[in-house]
């Protein structure tokens, strides 16, 4: 589709360096600024499809700002501005080698896992007899390492983290500390959305004066797994599928097109009438986990946009 951005390559003034993650593409400058480009790749098991979804990076991006606002009382983060649909602009940090994944329920991975007889993960027990999308008795911190792009984060408890000096142990107690902090305020923002925060995952790092802040997205559907609330306890006492928000159900077409990023699959093609459906899903989980509705920003030229808007942004830094 050409109405989506899957690749950029700018020239901002003093320009130090780029990072292409799986989907946001990250500009350091001189100044010890950061632009962050939220492009509409989709990753899914650690693997990046080859086709983008129309508005998707502004659907992460508007949903992560939002976001960043709304728990910055709590937990300090790097964000200086939104100058573009697709852009937020921050403060450079050296971030934590860890993604910080809390878990309220025992769904995806972690019922995966369960499935396979696991009753450990990341260190921490998970008890015996939980249903699949059964609550926690307290919510979980199964923390992963942080890949490159195309390869697999793995998991790996606090306990191998501070052994292999990947985070030191006061700094650890603050990400912990946080990200606890950070869930239970996504709870509380999600049921007033009459939804339910299952899981997630936060990102941090260190400002230049040795500030740890959240940095990446926040409570996105790319990083988080919503369940509707009214519709839980009757789903579960009955054993059935969850009706929920987030990028599970790319996960699960997947699964069932026997794709699930291992070695010698391959990965199935998406037409475009199935891409467009996944554009609408995901502008769908935009409003309801904002609760406002979805404005489709001018996708007819998103570089020259794009470059235009953070060029004059980057005037008044």
């Amino acid at each position: 589709m050409s109405s989506t951005i899957t690749d950029t390559n700018f020239k901002f003034p003093g320009q130090k360096s780029i990072y292409k993650g799986k989907v946001r593409e990250v500009y350091e400058l001189e100044n010890g600024v950061l632009v962050m480009v939220a492009t509409d790749r989709l990753s899914a098991f650690d693997v990046v499809m080859p086709k983008g979804i129309p508005y998707k990076g502004q659907i992460l991006n508007q949903i992560a700002t939002k976001m960043m606002d709304a728990t910055k009382d709590i937990v300090p983060n790097w964000l200086m501005g939104a100058p573009d649909p697709n852009v937020a602009v921050g403060h450079a940090c050296e971030p934590f080698k860890v993604e910080m994944v809390i878990r309220g329920y025992q769904s995806g991975h972690a019922a995966r896992e369960y499935k396979a007889g696991k009753r450990m993960l990341c260190g921490v027990p998970m008890p015996e007899g939980m249903k699949e999308n059964d609550k926690f008795p307290e919510p979980i911190i199964t923390p992963a390492t942080k890949a490159e792009m195309g390869d697999h984060d793995e998991d790996i408890s606090r306990e191998d983290i501070l052994k292999r000096g990947i985070v030191s142990e006061a700094d650890y107690e603050v990400l912990e500390k946080y990200t606890r902090a950070l869930f239970e305020r996504g709870a509380q923002i999600a049921a007033s959305r009459g939804l339910i925060l299952v899981d997630t995952k936060y990102e941090f790092g260190k400002t230049q004066d040795g500030k740890i802040v959240l940095i990446d997205e926040i409570h996105t559907p790319d990083s988080s797994r919503y369940f509707y609330a009214d519709t839980y306890e009757e789903l579960q006492s009955k054993g059935e599928p969850q009706k929920q928000l987030s990028k599970e159900f790319v996960r699960q077409w997947l699964i069932q097109n026997d794709f699930q990023g291992l070695e010698g699959q391959t990965l199935p093609e998406m037409s475009d009438d199935y891409i467009a459906s996944v554009s609408e899903r995901y502008i769908e989980l935009y409003e309801n986990i904002t609760g406002e509705r979805f404005v489709k920003a001018n996708i007819s030229d998103i570089q020259s946009r794009i470059e235009i808007n953070v060029l004059n942004y980057l005037k008044g830094v």
